[in-house]
């Protein structure tokens, strides 16, 4: 097997070599980079490695940037220390994610997971894309504030301060920490686009809610769950029974 290690610190790269080299048989490691300029050049003018050890944060920028210069075709195992929201995507849409300092069965289970690919180029492919959709997703930039119209005055609200979005009488609602329910120019679909969904989830179609904004979580009829949420006088926010098992993620992220 024929390994590419894009690693910044030189004794993670060489501990990530070792702890590789005595769990795979006839491993080659090919190469170890510590920058967004230097694996772009090397991925471009070298032949493919049957698997890519790549860092999230190198030397000159974060590996993100990698993708949008070349196309890498190789599977990837992403060795991080970054935050939840990255780890939780990379969980589902990447071959696997190890937590530095990388642990030897951490890294035994992430090879295994990776050996299950080798040789099915139909999954190699669907993991490619769904890195690719990662790495958008995470390199996108979600709203800070919004512009609201206050009689014949323009405000902005920070994002922060919002508890909630919820939808009304066919109008779109904010609701925020100092008790201000104010009206926006967006539908809740618009919202979920717009908003970091580490910090919302659409809990149903009227609710859009803060991590913040939860003050009890209760077991309801039907497999579902009712909130009771700061601020809200509504006795009946429930997540929605489809949503139950994404949202309890979302809590545990």
């Amino acid at each position: 097997m024929k390994v590419l290690i894009i690693e910044d610190e030189p004794q993670a790269a060489q501990r990530l070599e070792n702890l590789v080299k005595s769990l795979v048989e006839h491993v080659v490691i090919l190469d170890k980079i510590d920058t967004v300029k230097k694996a772009v050049a090397w991925i471009t003018t070298n032949e493919k490695p049957d698997l890519i050890f790549m860092d999230i944060q190198l030397a000159d920028g974060i590996s993100f940037l990698i993708f949008e210069q070349c196309e890498i075709i190789s599977p990837v195992i992403f060795v991080t220390a970054y935050d939840a929201y990255a780890l939780k995507a990379f969980k589902v849409n990447s071959i696997d994610y190890i937590l530095k300092p990388v642990d030897k069965d951490e890294l035994s289970a992430a090879l295994k997971k990776f050996e299950t690919l080798s040789g099915n180029d139909v999954k190699t492919k669907t993991v490619l894309h769904n890195i690719d959709q990662a790495v958008q997703m995470l390199t996108k930039k979600f709203k800070t504030r919004f512009m609201i119209k206050v009689g014949e005055h323009i405000r902005t609200i920070e994002v922060s301060n919002i508890l909630y979005f919820f939808s009304q009488d066919k109008a779109t609602f904010c609701y925020t920490s100092d008790n201000r329910q104010l009206i926006l120019d967006y539908t809740l679909d618009q919202l979920e686009e717009m908003v970091d969904p580490a910090v919302f989830f659409r809990i149903n179609r009227k609710f859009l809610v803060a991590t913040q904004s939860i003050q009890d979580i209760i077991s309801y009829t039907n497999s579902r769950l009712k909130l009771v949420v700061k601020g809200s006088t509504d006795n009946d926010i429930i997540v929605a029974r489809e949503r139950v098992q994404e949202f309890k993620d979302w809590l545990d992220s």
